[in-house]
C-alpha cells in the first residue's frame, strides 16, 4: 500500500555525498520538527527527471523558502556518487537542494512507491511524486500517473499545497 496524506514516514537510511565520500543520512533526522519537501524521480539523468522535475524545484526554491519550508530533498534509487554528480550537473546542489540516494530502494519500497520498467532498464525504481512533510507526517502528496509525466509533482504544482 502506498503512503498517503496523514501517514508518518517510516524510518529510512539514505545516502549522500559528503566532503569525505558517501555518508549515511537518517531521514527521521531531516524531518523531525521541520517542514520539508521531498520529491522523488525514477532515475538521475533520465530525460524528464533531468530536464523538467529537478529544474522545477530549482525555479521554485525561493518560493518554498518564503512559505517556511526548511529543506527540499530529491530522492532517487541511485547511489550517492551518481546523486552527487547529478546535483552538480543540474545546479540543484548550488540551489540548495539536498540530493539523496536510496541505493537499495528500501525507502521507496517501504512507502509503496516502487515500480519496474525493464524495457527502459529501470528496475525497482521510484514512481515520480512530491510531498510536503511536517514533523515526519505527510501533509500533501502529489503522485504522477505516469513516470514520464511531470505535472502534479512539479515544484510549481506542489507550491499550492504548502
Amino acid at each position: 500500500m502506498s503512503i498517503s496524506k496523514g501517514d508518518k514516514l517510516p524510518e529510512a537510511t539514505l545516502a549522500q555525498m559528503g566532503g569525505d565520500g558517501p555518508e549515511q543520512v537518517e531521514l527521521s533526522d531531516k524531518v523531525k520538527g521541520r517542514k520539508v519537501v521531498i520529491f522523488a524521480v525514477p532515475g538521475a539523468y533520465t530525460p524528464t527527471c533531468h530536464s523538467a522535475h529537478v529544474p522545477s524545484f530549482i525555479r521554485t526554491k525561493d518560493q518554498f523558502d518564503a512559505k517556511g519550508v526548511d529543506e527540499i530533498i530529491c530522492i532517487s534509487v541511485n547511489d550517492p556518487f551518481v546523486m552527487g554528480a547529478w546535483g552538480e550537473a543540474t545546479g540543484a546542489a548550488d540551489a540548495g537542494i539536498t540530493m539523496l540516494g536510496d541505493p537499495e530502494s528500501a525507502f521507496t519500497k517501504a512507502i509503496g512507491m516502487e515500480f519496474t520498467a525493464p524495457p527502459a532498464g529501470l528496475i525497482a525504481r521510484s514512481k515520480r511524486y512530491a510531498m510536503v512533510v511536517e514533523d515526519g507526517v505527510v501533509t500533501a502528496l502529489n503522485e504522477e500517473e505516469s513516470p514520464g509525466a511531470c505535472e502534479v509533482s512539479a515544484g510549481e504544482a506542489l507550491l499550492e499545497a504548502v
